[in-house]
């Protein structure tokens, strides 16, 4: 069974790239025979199995737009587990008992329920009682099995996770140093509750089960092992774990220590729990733990050092972020010198000054912080000018943290992170552009505002002359700009780099506006945020960027040099405007549900995955079914219309 799972999960990504290449891309990396005879495999073991994994190719699952995550009650509250930063502790605590000892993930916890073989609900661990349901997204992670061969009812708690390989992947498709992410379990947290469904996939979200709960009628001979070992047999991947006793435990903690470098799975801790599940819960919990399992947090490596001096680093949004840098330490098997402070109000609490002696670590074993300043000789020599343009700085303060930040609308630092933003792939996708090319070009005075970009012709001499530049290297970028020049709407908008505003922002500004720019950049407070998705922030964003003379000379210089594609706006496009649809059951004019959710935002009108009081219609084809969303529908008295009703609408 085991060796089934395994090859399953190995067919069906290598089956999903083959049919993304073929049809997405319009090359073939596998024969059509190959392809069909590898679907026939799968078809077969999921079959045999009666297991189907998420992204299965056999199965045509589409995604679901919400416009808000249900919450619901667990029924049992979600505890956290004591802790405990030493071995002996742990020993003490496991006594004569046999334990599993397993790494305590950091992501995001979730419980699944499967009833009948199939999963039906998916909701977050929340606030340890109430939880927000994201069963939809939870299809679209990439190895949990949307159906399984046990029958009955199943709950089980595992952790959603990001490993550290997909958030590098990630991060390195971010052009801009303020977007990219702080660490794996907020893009985790982020991406598990989309509203978005199809985000949640391309984030390659992971899950691994930590906890069965409930499993109706399986003998599990009192042995949580057992039910690790039956959950992998349902198509579960399971955390990595090891059977303890008392006297091998230290070995066992020292091993987990020892893998944290190559784990590729973000992890702040292990998880010790008793393998007798009677005796276990036999101990029963307090106001605050239970008392089955504790957590050990690692020990810190501490080093001390002197501090050399802070670094000023600005970004394209004029932040200037401090970073200590210190006389070179050995931790956790790897030299530092340097670790982010993250703004002046840290730098204040920890009253940090050049030659002060302090304590350094690993937080998780990994990312360099300081932990203590032993001399305190106080916050000084904050500049008052941009280490990169010589500007005026200010500190400012949001809330409770202050932060330092460049006033010179022309810093460098902020050409340089705008310019790699705007020629970036989603915005007007220039390639031969990159960060360090800008910076040459910028130095070398090619480019002052982006319809320089366009003009880079006129310093071909001394383009092909430059260090890393040739004759090709000139012809290829010059054709690539010539590219660039016949853009979208919401490419150029998004390039613009008006912060908070990112390409499915620009989307929805230029559909809401019928695509008439001149529109959207006379736009007030109150219509910008009539547009779904556009709350107060950024609409006072778009408007300080408009009311900007510089900002417009700006955009009005770019113009001359674009070739926007004009939009197709149908006189009977906005026909939905200010309704919204829900969409159940299977659909019959439509390839799927994507496809009609599509025709529905083309025509001015929302579609989301739950009834609720703002909904105008639910469209199912079986309109007297007892399905909860049609009782739903009645309770609330939401019309419910067939495909051919929506269609004469139309």
């Amino acid at each position: 069974m085991e060796n089934k799972i395994l090859r399953m999960k190995e067919l069906v990504p290598l089956l999903r790239e083959a049919a993304k290449a073929y049809y997405q891309e319009s090359r073939e990396i596998m024969s059509n025979f190959e392809y069909d005879k590898l679907y026939d495999e799968l078809l077969s073991l999921e079959e045999e199995t009666g297991i189907v994994m998420s992204g299965s190719p056999t199965r045509q699952v589409g995604y679901e737009v919400l416009s808000e995550l249900p919450k619901e009650t667990h029924e049992s509250p979600m505890l956290s587990l004591d802790k405990t930063k030493s071995v002996e502790d742990l020993q003490e605590w496991l006594g004569g008992q046999k334990g599993l000892l397993s790494w305590k993930m950091d992501g995001l916890t979730i419980v699944l329920t499967y009833e009948n073989g199939g999963l039906i609900k998916a909701v977050t661990r929340g606030n340890g009682e109430i939880g927000e349901v994201i069963t939809s997204n939870a299809r679209a992670f990439s190895n949990i099995p949307l159906n399984i061969a046990y029958k009955g009812q199943l709950i089980l708690r595992g952790e959603a996770v990001i490993t550290y390989s997909d958030f590098n992947r990630i991060n390195e498709e971010i052009k801009e140093l303020d977007a990219k992410y702080k660490n794996p379990r907020n893009l985790c947290s982020g991406s598990v509750r989309q509203l978005n469904s199809q985000i949640t996939a391309e984030r390659n979200v992971h899950f691994e089960a930590f906890a069965l709960v409930k499993a109706e009628g399986v003998d599990f001979g009192n042995s949580r092992k057992n039910q690790f070992e039956w959950l992998k047999s349902q198509g579960f991947e399971v955390v990595r774990y090891e059977e303890v006793t008392r006297d091998s435990l230290p070995a066992a903690v020292e091993g987990f220590a020892k893998a944290v470098e190559t784990n590729d799975i973000p992890s702040d801790g292990l998880v010790l729990i008793f393998d007798d599940i009677a005796y276990g819960e036999s101990l029963g919990r307090t106001a605050k733990f239970p008392r089955n399992s504790i957590a050990f947090k690692w020990q810190d490596e501490i080093r001390e050092t002197t501090l050399s001096y802070i670094e000023w680093s600005p970004s394209r949004t004029g932040l200037i972020n401090p970073v200590a840098v210190f006389e070179p330490v050995e931790l956790e098997g790897t030299t530092v010198s340097r670790a982010s402070v993250h703004n002046i109000s840290i730098m204040e609490a920890l009253e940090l000054g050049t030659g002060d002696t302090v304590t350094v670590y690993k937080a998780n074993m990994i990312i360099p912080q300081i932990a203590d300043n032993l001399t305190r000789s106080g916050v000084r020599d904050i500049p008052e000018k941009c280490p990169v343009c010589g500007g005026a700085t200010e500190i400012r303060q949001l809330g409770d943290v202050k932060s330092l930040y460049c006033t010179n609308p022309g810093c460098q630092a902020k050409k340089i992170k705008s310019f790699t933003l705007f020629v970036s792939r989603d915005a007007l996708n220039i390639d031969g552009l990159s960060e360090a090319t800008l910076e040459k070009f910028i130095g070398a005075g090619f480019i002052h505002s982006y319809a320089d970009i366009f003009h880079l012709e006129d310093h071909r001499e001394s383009i092909v002359e430059m260090e890393g530049f040739g004759q090709k290297s000139y012809d290829n970028l010059i054709a690539s700009i010539k590219t660039a020049s016949h853009t979208t709407l919401p490419r150029l908008v998004y390039g613009l780099g008006i912060p908070g505003i990112g390409l499915a922002n620009a989307k929805m500004l230029c559909r809401e506006f019928s695509y008439d720019f001149d529109a959207m950049r006379r736009a007030d407070m109150d219509e910008l945020t009539a547009v779904d998705g556009i709350g107060g922030v950024l609409a006072q964003a778009w408007m300080d960027y408009f009311a900007s003379e510089a900002s417009n000379r700006e955009v009005d210089g770019l113009l001359k040099e674009l070739d926007i594609e004009k939009e197709q706006v149908e006189e009977t496009e906005a026909i939905f405007a200010g309704m919204t649809f829900v969409i159940t059951g299977s659909v019959e004019h439509f390839a799927n549900r994507k496809e009609l959710t599509a025709l529905i935002e083309s025509k001015g009108g929302k579609a989301t995955g739950s009834v609720t009081a703002k909904t105008t219609y639910l469209i199912n084809n079986d309109v007297t079914s007892n399905s909860s969303k049609n009782k739903k529908a009645k309770e609330l008295g939401v019309p419910i219309i067939s495909e051919e009703e929506f269609l004469r609408m139309l």
